[in-house]
């Protein structure tokens, strides 16, 4: 199952490193754009779960590094309005435009 990690810029201007244990973050978010708080969190958590759920399908068990990049990122979020804006810098690895929506 590939894996992957997002880098984000807080409104702080804080960066941190989020890993995805599946590329489905893909599906949800887009390096290079700019959500609110509330709006990434939730793009986040729907993501995470759907990857964790992708570990338990293949391995019998949901994914602790998904449920700790959720807890990371909620308790960041946390500290900012719901309309403060985080900027997804980097996603990686890249996701080929011919497999765009196919995200595993």
């Amino acid at each position: 199952m590939p894996e992957m990690t997002m880098t984000v810029r807080w409104p702080d201007g804080r960066v941190d490193e989020c890993y995805s244990p599946s590329l489905v973050l893909h599906d949800h978010l887009a390096a290079g754009e700019r959500y609110s708080v509330a709006d990434f969190a939730a793009r986040s958590t729907a993501a995470l779960a759907i990857a964790s759920e992708r570990v338990r399908a293949k391995y019998g068990f949901a994914c602790s590094s998904a449920a700790a990049t959720t807890e990371q990122i909620s308790r960041a979020a946390a500290g900012f309005g719901a309309d403060d804006v985080v900027e997804v810098l980097r996603m990686w690895p890249a996701l080929p435009a011919s497999a765009r929506g196919a995200a595993s």
